[in-house]
């Protein structure tokens, strides 16, 4: 079983109330069992909402509201999904202060990236759940 961001089959739930249809992680999973997953509207949080970054160990939007309980509710509820589904993989969205996977955006709101994953790609790692990108797609 795999766990999908869903922005990236196309399902309208990132904070710009878009979605991020990736076709490689489409071609990947259509002959698997999969789930779709978005830890932000877990977490509570709505369609369309604003940016959020990590700053230390706190999440927050663009307008300076602190997200962080939010996200972290996201987290535990995508382990929740994870571990009833028997998931040991998860195709999640790059960058995102949730999803990120190595790589994520440093907090000040200017493009900049830094090293770091989102709070569910960390928890998902730290329960040994199999945790790539969707640019990571097909490397290694």
């Amino acid at each position: 079983m795999i766990l999908v961001s869903a922005c990236l089959i196309g399902m309208v739930c990132r904070y710009d109330g878009m979605s991020k249809a990736d076709e490689k992680v489409i071609r990947y999973i259509q002959d698997k069992w999969w789930l779709p997953v978005c830890p932000e509207q877990m977490g509570g949080l709505p369609t369309p909402r604003d940016r959020a970054e990590i700053v230390g160990d706190h999440i927050f939007s663009l307008s300076g509201e602190d997200v962080t309980e939010a996200f972290e509710k996201g987290a535990r509820e995508t382990l929740k999904l994870a571990k009833m589904a028997c998931a040991t993989e998860a195709v999640l969205k790059s960058l995102s202060p949730s999803c990120g996977c190595g790589m994520i955006y440093d907090g000040t709101f200017s493009g900049r990236l830094r090293p770091g994953s989102g709070k569910t790609a960390q928890l998902l790692m730290e329960n040994g759940i199999r945790v790539v990108s969707e640019e990571m797609m097909g490397k290694g």
